[in-house]
C-alpha cells in the first residue's frame, strides 16, 4: 500500500473523529415518569480546520417517550462558547464563512448549527450557532469569538 495513502486515510479519519460530538456533561430539567428526563445537554465540539480550538454546546434535550425512541423535536434553544484550547494551528486556508458542524434536533427537518466566520480586520474566529428548519427556521441564536493572536494571521481561501 502507497505511504501517501495511508496518510491520506489517517487525516481523513482523524477529521471524521474531529467532527464529533464529546458529551462533557447534562442536567436534568424535567421529571418524566416514562422514558428518560427533559435535559441541558453540552457538548464539546473541536474545529475540525483550525487545531487548537474547542465549541462548547448546550442545547435543551426533550425526554419522554418520543426522546427515548428519537421522535422528539428539540428546541430551538442553544448557546455556545468557543475558546483556545492549545496552540492555534491552521492546517489549510479557511473559507471566510463555513457551517462546521451540524446536529439533527427533529427525525427530519430540524438541525442545530454551528458555523464560523473570520472577522479579517481583527484576525479574530467568530463562532454562530443557530437551528434551522425546512419550512420555518427559529431566530434564535448564540454567538463567541476566538482572537488569534496578531502574529499568526489567518489564512483566507
Amino acid at each position: 500500500m502507497n505511504k501517501n495513502c495511508i496518510v491520506a486515510g489517517l487525516l481523513m479519519a482523524t477529521c471524521a473523529l474531529a467532527a464529533r460530538a464529546e458529551p462533557v456533561g447534562e442536567v436534568d430539567t424535567v421529571f418524566k415518569l416514562i422514558g428518560p428526563d427533559h435535559k441541558i445537554v453540552v457538548d464539546a465540539w473541536d474545529d475540525p480546520g483550525v487545531t487548537g480550538v474547542t465549541c462548547y454546546v448546550s442545547r435543551a434535550k426533550t425526554g419522554g417517550i418520543k426522546g427515548a425512541v428519537g421522535l422528539a423535536e428539540d428546541q430551538a434553544d442553544a448557546s455556545i462558547a468557543s475558546r483556545q484550547v492549545g496552540p492555534i494551528v491552521f492546517a489549510k486556508p479557511l473559507p471566510v464563512q463555513q457551517e462546521i458542524f451540524n446536529e439533527r434536533l427533529s427525525i427530519l427537518f430540524k438541525k442545530l448549527r454551528v458555523v464560523r466566520m473570520v472577522d479579517k480586520k481583527r484576525n479574530t474566529l467568530v463562532y454562530l450557532t443557530y437551528s434551522d428548519r425546512v419550512i420555518e427556521g427559529s431566530p434564535q441564536n448564540s454567538i463567541t469569538a476566538v482572537p488569534v493572536d496578531r502574529a499568526t494571521p489567518i489564512p483566507l481561501k
